[in-house]
């Protein structure tokens, strides 16, 4: 996730008939694949709510370069997508992706780390410019944020606890699991859940219950510290394999309960933005092409390269 020049009205335009807002659930088996919906979403992702004429004076994009600064908000603890060291310095996935958007852009990258639940429901006031933080593309946040291509996509991949002997999907049901506050996987035990690129859903298994933390990690440190709340825990395969390889007691159990889009988010009530959506959108595509989300994905996730549908 990386900044860019100002590109032209035609972008800006192509990027606005983009994305696809249909939701479909799977109807029997809880492995889920993504549609071909998602497919096609992923190519083009979404676009601005409004254009904004070539070197508007007043989009971000336009503020952005004479500030030489673009504020980014992020997660501190989504290893290995995006994390504080010790020395106060970020790393992770999503922190590479957003510094070569600044370098493509010009701009040094200035990272804020806001709850996610204040990303999700905009009106950030000018807090942060960009969310680069895997946020998945939903058609409730549609409601409050624009958002560029997906930039990778990842399984929503269940656990359950070691202690509780389950092995299965199923025989979660009637149980209890932990999620991030305000996830999308929280919005799937909740049934609420309808992602922005009409990607299936796996049936939530009858009487699943959720707790929430702060962040999905939180629950992997919850259950390597030993509390027995929940038995299971859903986050994305990336953070479920970092948790369980730092030591949660937890195995994986069933196939991945959705695939989830994720791009660069914007605040639909913040300033004119078209300019912005447009050139990260360029830089994003760019990045696809010439191979640099495809070895950084590598890098963080165990030689997986996340940045395509997985069919």
């Amino acid at each position: 996730m990386s900044p860019r020049k100002s590109l032209i009205r035609t972008l800006v335009a192509g990027s606005i008939a983009a994305i696809v807002l249909s939701a479909c659930s799977s109807g029997g088996s809880s492995s889920v694949k993504p549609s071909t919906a998602a497919s096609a979403a992923a190519s083009t992702g979404t676009a601005a709510s409004a254009s904004a004429p070539a070197g508007d004076p007043n989009d971000m994009l336009a503020k952005i370069k004479a500030a030489g600064v673009i504020k980014v908000g992020t997660d501190p603890a989504y290893p290995p997508q995006s994390e504080v060291k010790p020395d106060g310095s970020f790393e992770g996935f999503d922190i590479d992706t957003a510094n070569e958007i600044g370098k493509r852009l010009g701009v040094k990258v200035q990272f804020e780390t806001p709850k996610f639940s204040v990303v999700e429901s905009g009106k950030w006031a000018g807090r942060f410019d960009i969310s680069v933080g895997s946020v998945t593309i939903t058609k409730v946040r549609l409601e409050n944020l624009d958002f560029t291509q997906t930039y990778y996509y990842t399984p929503a991949q269940m656990t359950a606890t070691k202690a509780s002997g389950i092995n299965s999907l199923d025989g979660l049901a009637g149980k209890t699991v932990c999620v991030g506050a305000a996830t999308t996987y929280f919005q799937w035990i909740e049934g609420t859940l309808a992602l922005g690129d009409g990607s299936a859903l796996a049936p939530v298994p009858a009487g699943m219950k959720s707790t929430t933390l702060e962040t999905d990690q939180d629950c992997a440190l919850s259950a390597k510290s030993g509390r027995k709340d929940f038995e299971g825990w859903l986050s994305s395969s990336t953070t479920v394999a970092d948790g369980i390889k730092s030591g949660a007691p937890m195995i994986v159990v069933g196939d991945p309960v959705f695939y989830e889009p994720l791009a660069v988010a914007m605040d639909k009530s913040g300033p004119p933005h078209a300019e912005l959506q447009a050139a990260i959108n360029q830089i994003i595509k760019d990045m696809h092409a010439d191979g640099t989300l495809s070895a950084s994905s590598k890098k963080w996730f165990d030689g997986q390269d996340l940045t395509t549908v997985k069919k």
